[in-house]
Order: structure tokens, then C-alpha cells, then sequence
């Protein structure tokens, strides 16, 4: 194994131990921002784990799907927003 590889790996562990403690802040709470940008935040640990596998195993055909990830993380996320902002009036 390269050191590119070993780096890589350990990477996409340390990424994979935060999507896990995003995500159970995603599921705790304990108010609607929160999970708003806990939600934010997987998709973007998500997008960068994906780009990391794309790049150890030369997959690029998961470039699509990251784009796709991106483009739902994002219109998630502004949906949320939206509804925080429209449950405040």
C-alpha cells in the first residue's frame, strides 16, 4: 500500500467517524437549525467521501454521482432554510 493510499484510507476513516457524529446530531437535535445544518453538513461528508473513493479506486463514473449529491445537499438545505424562515412569521 502507497502512502498515498494509507492517507487516503485513514482519511476517508476520519471522515467516515465525523459523518457519524453528524449524523447523531442530525437525529438529537434538539431544535430545527441544528438539524438544518447537521443535514448540510452529511451531504457535504458525503460528497467528500464519495470524491475520496472516486480517487483511491479510479471510479470516475461516481463523479455524477457527487454532482447529484451536491445539487440535493444544496436544494435540501434551502428548502430547510425556507421552512425555518417561513415558521418564524
Amino acid at each position: 500500500m502507497s502512502p498515498f493510499q494509507l492517507t487516503m484510507t485513514i482519511l476517508m476513516a476520519l471522515l467516515s467517524i465525523s459523518l457519524g457524529i453528524t449524523f447523531w446530531r442530525l437525529v438529537r437535535g434538539p431544535s430545527i437549525p441544528d438539524r438544518a445544518v447537521a443535514f448540510d453538513m452529511i451531504m457535504t461528508h458525503l460528497v467528500g467521501l464519495i470524491a475520496m473513493f472516486v480517487v483511491q479506486f479510479r471510479q470516475p463514473i461516481l463523479i455524477d454521482a457527487v454532482i447529484v449529491v451536491s445539487v440535493l445537499g444544496f436544494l435540501g438545505t434551502v428548502a430547510l432554510a425556507r421552512y425555518i424562515e417561513e415558521g418564524r412569521n
